[in-house]
C-alpha cells in the first residue's frame, strides 16, 4: 500500500441528544454539511477533486437515510462530481469510514477522500433502524444477546471492577474534558454550528458536567439491574460465563457514554494529492484492523483487536505513546488498561464520551482527530484509536505524526 495521510479534521460540538438539546433543531444532513463546508473552507480544495465522501451513520433511516453523506454534500454546495457512501459498524462506524478511505487511497483507487460520520440522536432515536440481532430470537439466542449495559456490568463483574472503580473513571473523564476545554485544546478542531442567519447555536460540548464528583455519582442507581434481573439477561450472561454466580450491576448514566448529536470529518489523501493542493500532512495512517469478539462480553473487542493489530505490525504496546478508547462504559476502559497494564495518564488524555457524549456514527472520527491534536500538543509520535462495538467486535487504527 502507498502511504495515506491525514491532512485535517473537524467536528461539531456535541449537543445533548434530547429534545431540549441545542442541536435538536439541526437535522443530520446539516450537521454533516457543516463539517464538509468547514474542511473545504480551511483547506481550499476543489470539491470536484474529492473521490469519495464516506460517513458512518448507525441509524440511517428517515431524514438520516438515503446516503446521508451525499445529501450533506448537496447541502454543503459541493460539486456534483463528489460521490458519497454511508457505512455502519455500530459504534466504530466513523473510524471504519476513515479506515475504508485509507484502504481506497492506499491501493490507488482514490487520491482524496473525506471520511467521518454523523448522528442526530435527538431526532433519530438509537435503534431506529431495527435489526435481526436483537429482534430475531434465532439470531439473538445463540449470540447471547443482551443490552450493552448488562454486558458492561458483566465485564465489571468478571474482571473485578467495583462501583467505586467505574465512578472514579467517570469523574476523571469529566475532569479531563473540562480542563481540555478550559485550555483551548479543542479550539482548532471544533467548528460552531450556526443557524441560517449565522447566529451560533452551539460552540461547546453540551453534555459535560464538570461538577461531577464521587458523591454525586453515588446517588445514582444502577441502570441495568431491572433488565438484568427481571428481564432475564443476567441469566443469559451467566449462561455464557458460568464461572460467575451473579452479575454485579455498577453502571448508570453517570459512568456511561452520553447520548448526543454531532458530526465529524477527516480529510485523507495520498502524498501526490496533498502536493497538488498545497496541503501539509499532519499524520499518516500506519495500520488498522477489525475483529469479532465474545458477543456476551460484547465490549472487550478493543483488547482483541489491539492484540491483532500489534501482532500484524510486529509492535509492542510500549511502542504506543497515546491511546484513545471510546468510553462507551467505564468498564470498557478499565478492562483495556488492565489487559495491557497501561499507564492511565496515557489514556483519553482530554476526557471521553462519558463526559462529552457518543454520537454513534461520528465518534470514531472524532476520537481519531482528538488523538492527532493531542499528539501535536504533547509532541508525541504514535496513537492507537479504538472502539468497542455491539454484537462483539472491535476496530482499531494506528496513526503516526508526520
Amino acid at each position: 500500500m502507498a502511504e495515506v495521510y491525514v491532512y485535517d479534521h473537524v467536528r461539531t460540538p456535541r449537543g445533548r441528544g434530547k429534545k431540549d438539546g441545542a442541536l435538536h433543531e439541526v437535522p443530520a444532513v446539516r450537521l454533516g454539511a457543516k463539517v464538509l463546508q468547514a474542511l473545504q473552507e480551511r483547506n481550499g480544495f476543489d470539491s470536484a477533486k474529492v473521490d469519495d465522501i464516506i460517513f458512518g451513520c448507525v441509524d440511517p433511516v428517515g431524514e438520516a437515510g438515503a446516503v446521508i453523506p451525499k445529501a450533506s454534500a448537496f447541502e454543503a454546495g459541493f460539486d456534483f462530481a463528489a460521490p458519497g457512501i454511508q457505512i455502519s459498524r455500530f459504534c466504530a462506524s466513523g473510524l471504519d469510514a476513515v479506515n475504508l478511505a485509507a484502504a481506497k487511497i492506499g491501493y490507488g483507487g482514490d487520491e482524496l477522500v473525506i471520511a467521518g460520520g454523523v448522528e442526530s440522536m435527538s431526532r433519530v432515536g438509537m435503534g431506529s433502524a431495527g435489526g435481526a440481532w436483537f429482534m430475531d430470537p434465532s439470531v439473538g439466542i445463540p449470540s447471547y444477546f443482551m443490552p450493552q449495559g448488562v454486558s458492561a456490568d458483566l465485564i465489571a463483574t468478571k474482571y473485578g471492577f467495583s462501583r467505586t472503580d467505574v465512578d472514579a473513571l467517570a469523574v476523571e473523564s469529566q475532569k479531563r474534558a473540562a480542563q481540555a476545554w478550559s485550555e483551548g485544546r479543542f479550539a482548532r478542531s471544533v467548528v460552531p454550528v450556526t443557524d441560517q442567519n449565522g447566529l451560533t447555536i452551539l460552540d461547546r460540548d453540551e453534555h459535560m458536567r464538570p461538577e461531577t464528583d464521587m458523591q454525586s455519582l453515588a446517588s445514582l442507581k444502577a441502570s441495568f439491574t431491572a433488565p438484568g434481573e427481571m428481564g432475564g439477561y443476567d441469566a443469559v450472561a451467566i449462561q455464557a460465563h458460568p464461572e460467575l454466580e451473579a452479575v454485579d450491576h455498577v453502571h448508570h448514566a453517570g459512568n456511561s457514554s452520553g447520548i448526543v448529536d454531532g458530526a465529524a470529518a477527516v480529510l485523507l489523501g495520498s502524498r501526490e494529492a496533498g502536493e497538488k493542493l498545497g496541503l501539509k500532512p499532519r499524520a499518516r495512517i500506519r495500520a488498522f484492523a477489525n475483529i469479532g469478539s465474545d458477543p456476551a462480553l460484547m465490549l472487550t473487542g478493543p483488547v482483541d483487536v489491539t492484540k491483532k493489530l500489534l501482532a500484524r505490525n510486529n509492535m509492542q504496546i510500549s511502542d504506543i505513546d497515546l491511546f484513545e478508547l471510546n468510553e462507551a462504559f467505564a468498564a470498557v476502559v478499565l478492562r483495556y488498561l488492565q489487559a495491557f497494564d497501561i499507564n492511565p495518564a496515557l489514556m483519553n488524555v482530554n476526557g471521553g464520551a462519558i463526559a462529552m457524549g457518543h454520537p454513534l456514527g461520528a465518534t470514531g472520527a472524532i476520537i481519531l482527530g482528538t488523538a492527532l491534536d493531542e499528539l501535536e500538543r504533547s509532541n508525541k509520535e504514535t496513537a492507537l484509536v479504538s472502539l468497542c462495538i455491539g454484537a462483539g467486535m472491535g476496530t482499531a487504527t494506528l496513526i503516526e505524526r508526520v
